[in-house]
This record gives C-alpha cells, structure tokens and sequence, in this order.
C-alpha cells in the first residue's frame, strides 16, 4: 500500500515545494510548526477517508 501512497502525483511538484518554502519565510520555529500542523489538518480534512489517512501515516513514519 505504501508504494500507491508515494507514488509520485503532484503535476508540479518543484512548483509546490518553492511555495511551501516561501509560506514559510519569516516565521520563528513556533510559527513553522503551527503553519504545518494547521496544513496538515486541512490537508487531512480534503482528503476525509480515514484509511487513506492511516496509510499515509504509516508512509511517512517508515521514512
């Protein structure tokens, strides 16, 4: 399951992560740790189905 879960699907992935450093700029590591906690809540949230979720828990704590 864990191969689907990192199987490569952003369209523009150098893209996203340049916007994801720049959301990032300016903020003490306080206020980096609540901007991503809050990002994956929503995160979270839009994708809704708990089994997903698991997986991509699972995904990311094998890393």
């Amino acid at each position: 399951m864990t191969d689907s879960v990192t199987a490569p699907k952003l369209d523009k992935p150098d893209e996203f992560y340049a916007r994801l450093l720049t959301a990032h700029e300016g903020l003490s590591k306080a206020e980096s740790d609540a901007f991503n906690a809050r990002l994956i809540l929503l995160m979270a949230n839009r994708i809704g189905n708990l089994t997903e979720l698991e997986a991509l828990l699972e995904a990311a704590r094998a890393r």
